[in-house]
């Protein structure tokens, strides 16, 4: 894990190498645990702002995750490749092929099931937010983008800060894809009140100075400017959540005070 800090001695980009990555092989499936989850517990990795989950997964022809239940959660795949069929208490029988992005809003309690009944194996992502509001009723929502969409730009697939022609959920986040070309350089600005979390699916970037390679994640707080330089052709999901900055004490506050009696 490698830190890169601001003069003062906050942590502004926190780099996650791929190796560091938790990897369960079940032989149906084929994960990589961005965050603890299942028997992978890390008390020091548990979320990231609302961001509780993050799963890199392959799942092979002819299986899948048998009916399971899920509640107060968030849950937005995104497919890279192959197909999964998706049924669960709502009522809805689904196919989510790659382009494909879904979004579950567990609410109060859904059961759901998700196979590969596909030829060749499905790899995808799984995200899960807390939402911000209790007790919804469970909702879905499911839409198609092409490659050409998120080509040299970040683009949005899923939000609940009230963005068109996307996924819809119940937290005030953005998830991006971008699939940018060698030698571009790309933008995007924030505040300092929101955290950016990146994970790369292909190639190499820097952020503002600080290298990622394939499957490095990047957690970052503190910044308004993030400038992203594209060394080999990249693939990433970059996801926009708002900040814990206050949880704690303030910079001033940490400077305390002397006063005589």
């Amino acid at each position: 894990m490698e830190y890169f800090r601001d003069p003062e001695g906050s942590v502004m980009i926190d780099i996650i190498k791929a190796r560091e990555r938790r990897y369960s092989d079940f032989g149906w499936l084929k994960t990589y645990w961005l965050f603890s989850f299942a028997d992978y517990y890390d008390p020091g990795n548990i979320q990231f702002g609302p961001l509780r989950v993050f799963n890199d997964d392959i799942v092979e022809p002819g299986t899948g995750f048998p009916t399971h239940p899920h509640d107060e959660m968030e849950i937005i795949t995104v497919v890279l490749d192959g197909e999964m069929t998706h049924e669960d208490s709502m009522g809805n029988k689904t196919v989510i092929a790659a382009g494909d992005v879904q979004r579950m809003s567990a609410g109060t309690g859904i059961t759901h099931s998700e196979f590969n009944l596909s030829r060749g194996p499905v790899h995808f992502y799984q995200i899960w937010l807390y939402p911000e509001v209790p007790l919804l009723a469970p909702s879905y929502d499911q839409m198609h983008f092409e490659s050409a969409d998120f080509h040299n730009t970040f683009f949005p697939v899923a939000s609940g800060q009230g963005l068109e022609g996307v996924v819809s959920f119940h937290t005030d986040a953005t998830v991006y894809r971008a699939a940018i070309d060698a030698g571009k350089v790309l933008e995007y600005r924030t505040r300092e009140d929101r955290r950016i979390f990146v994970y790369l699916t292909e190639g190499t970037i820097e952020i503002n100075n600080v290298r990622l390679q394939k499957h490095d994640q990047a957690r970052i707080d503190m910044e308004t400017v993030l400038k992203f330089d594209v060394c080999k052709p990249c693939e990433l999901v970059l996801i926009d959540i708002p900040s814990c900055r206050g949880w704690g004490y303030s910079r001033d506050t940490l400077k305390g005070e002397r006063r005589s009696r």
